[in-house]
């Protein structure tokens, strides 16, 4: 095995990203089969639009919002990943990020089904995720002790830390969710998984 070949891919993503929880649902399956890890970065979309000067692809009612919302159904059809748009999207989601954060430096694993129960908890079940205490209840229902967490989500040292993760982002060249990168090579959307495997079965094409 190569050094490339053990280098982990790194996928950056917005808890309230359709295509990021897709996503979600899939990668670590397909890099675990080619003996890869996947280092897993919330960030926040609004700091990188900012950023980049970029808007979200669903502002409005235009042809192209209603053709991405359209869109998030089929490919959580095509996928076979269960999709119930929330009734409030998008969402601010500094908190689940947060978490995330403090959890993974306590657990890794455990804050890797945190961020899938986060996910799933926002696209099924339609739970307000930008809730401090919707956050609490999700991550409560895992076994994560409620009182520290609550604690630790108002630190200095959580808040500087997703800071930093969004500056890294912007740093490494990521302009929106999900995104990932393989070894220096840039993939965005969910529709790329194919290519991501291709990518991981040959080293690169």
């Amino acid at each position: 095995m190569t050094d490339n070949e053990k280098t982990p891919i790194d996928f950056w993503f917005d808890f309230s990203s359709p295509y990021g929880y897709l996503l979600a649902e899939k990668l670590d399956d397909f890099a675990a089969k080619h003996g890869r890890k996947v280092r897993w970065h919330p960030i926040l979309l609004g700091v990188i639009f900012q950023a980049t000067g970029s808007r979200p692809p669903v502002d409005g009612n235009s042809p192209k919002a209603k053709y991405i919302f359209n869109d998030f159904h089929r490919s959580a059809r095509f996928m076979g990943v269960p999709y119930n748009p929330p009734s409030r999207f998008p969402l601010p989601t500094q908190n689940a990020a947060r978490a995330y954060y403090w959890l993974h430096g306590q657990d890794c694993a455990l804050a890797r089904r945190f961020a899938k129960a986060i996910y799933r908890g926002f696209f099924v079940d339609d739970l307000d995720i930008s809730s401090p205490e919707t956050v609490l209840d999700i991550a409560a229902k895992i076994g994560v002790d409620r009182s520290k967490l609550e604690t630790a989500l108002q630190t200095p040292e959580v808040k500087a830390r997703l800071k930093d993760e969004c500056e890294q982002a912007l740093a490494a060249g990521v302009f929106g969710s999900p995104h990932v990168i393989i070894n220096g090579e840039h993939f965005f959307g969910a529709d790329r998984l194919p290519q991501i495997e291709r990518w991981l079965e040959t080293g690169g094409f």
